[in-house]
């Protein structure tokens, strides 16, 4: 038994904001309210002026596990969660091999059953990530899959797309969409402007790769019903025509990363390949953009696209290393200090985006703290400003290293356990 005492609890779902206390019991909230400590409870938490969260829901990590496992794998990247707050992540599929297939799938969620928070697993859409043959959806589902998507590669294939989002939509599952069209794109991981040239580069990507696509898939996602996820959304014109879609009805999620909403490309000059990614950070304005549409709610989701690399990999030149970065256990710091402090967003709206809107995508019973829910808290000091030393991820690939931003997770509790305790 766990009782957490006089902390302040935001619970978006309910959008509850009070000081209480918490008793958990055998992996539920049994009773929130007033409580008095007695000698009954294992652990006792003080949460004066601490926040009490939902734990974090992140719908978009890489785990790198079956496959790169030197990088990443479920066991360290869902400690890197929970130091991060998270209590709940969503693996891409995008592994070794390829999650198409019954038995990768099931080899995961035997891995993930030893894993210190909820791991879950997409499968993906095409056979072998090769963009050309829809995979067994229905099959992958039976089994465990919770939605699908060939993250890391644009589903070019207009009519296979079409019947994917036919299937999700019976299945009542979300597909995600990496939303860039290589034909725009001369160097990966890198905006098209004077910044690729800069880095000695021919062009970078072109805005309009992404544009095209989301464009694309909004106006499918409207024919069909299907509930679409559009992923790591960097582009202005993006996000505008996300939400013209949503004003017709379109059945549309849009997530942003914490890098593209608090770094833009000039930072490529500073960080070199550590601001390597896909998408690729844009403009100032684009930045800018994106968190009107954080504020309108045009964008529900905030992932991280935690993606691992060795230093090795991240040390090679910009044009031949891999793009992407960690961030889990950055990921609330920097909404905290990119989003409230600077008054973008409060607490509750951020936290939101953070809980309770990724588990309505995903049909989860999370990301809400009531009497018989679930478990899963986060306890953090929004005020604590601390710096970003070392990381629990087995990777380091993060552009943050000796930044100093507002929000200290203290602890992280799944499924009723202490995962994490800052001490």
């Amino acid at each position: 038994m766990i009782l957490i005492k006089n902390g302040r609890l935001i619970d978006p779902a309910s959008k509850r904001d009070e000081i209480v206390d918490i008793e958990i019991v055998d992996g539920k909230i049994s009773k929130i309210g007033k409580i008095d400590d007695t000698e009954k409870y294992e652990e006792i938490i003080d949460a004066t002026n601490h926040v009490i969260s939902p734990g974090l829901i992140d719908i978009h990590v890489h785990f790198r596990d079956p496959g790169f496992t030197h990088k990443e794998d479920i066991i360290s990247g869902a400690k890197s969660g929970a130091r991060g707050g998270f209590t709940t992540v969503v693996c891409m599929a995008n592994t070794k091999p390829v999650v198409d297939n019954v038995e990768t799938l099931n080899y995961i969620k035997e891995k993930a059953k030893d894993a210190c928070i909820n791991v879950l697993q997409v499968g993906s859409v095409t056979k072998g990530f090769r963009g050309k043959e829809l995979n067994n959806l229905e099959e992958l589902f039976e089994n465990g899959a919770v939605g699908f998507s060939d993250d890391g590669l644009p589903l070019m294939d207009t009519k296979l797309l079409y019947e994917a989002m036919l299937k999700v939509k019976e299945l009542d599952v979300p597909i995600s969409l990496h939303e860039e069209d290589p034909n725009f794109i001369e160097s990966a991981g890198v905006n098209h402007s004077e910044i690729a040239k800069k880095l000695n580069l021919t062009g970078g990507a072109k805005t309009c790769a992404e544009d095209i696509m989301v464009a694309r898939d909004c106006m499918i996602a409207l024919e069909t019903g299907a509930k679409v996820n559009i992923q790591h959304i960097s582009s202005g014109v993006a996000v505008q025509t996300v939400r013209f879609a949503k004003s017709l009805g379109a059945n549309i999620y849009a997530e942003a990363a914490p890098h593209h909403f608090t770094l833009s490309e000039d930072d490529v000059i500073k960080y070199g390949s550590l601001a390597k990614m896909n998408p690729p950070l844009r403009t100032a304005k684009d930045r800018d953009i994106l968190i009107e549409g954080l504020k309108d709610n045009t964008i529900e989701i905030i992932a991280t696209d935690h993606a691992p690399h060795t230093m090795e990999e991240k040390s090679l030149a910009f044009r031949g290393c891999p793009s992407g970065i960690i961030g889990l256990e950055t990921c609330l710091a920097l909404g905290i200090t990119s989003l409230v402090k600077k008054n973008h967003l409060d607490l509750m709206s951020l936290l939101e985006k953070m809980t309770i809107n990724p588990a309505k995508l995903y049909n989860l019973d999370r990301g809400t703290i009531k009497e018989g829910s679930i478990a899963d808290v986060v306890i953090f000091d929004p005020e604590e400003f601390y710096e970003i030393k070392d990381f629990d991820s087995k990777a380091k690939n993060s552009p943050f290293v000796g930044e100093k931003l507002y929000g200290k997770v203290k602890y992280t509790i799944s499924e009723g356990k202490i995962v994490y305790s800052d001490k």
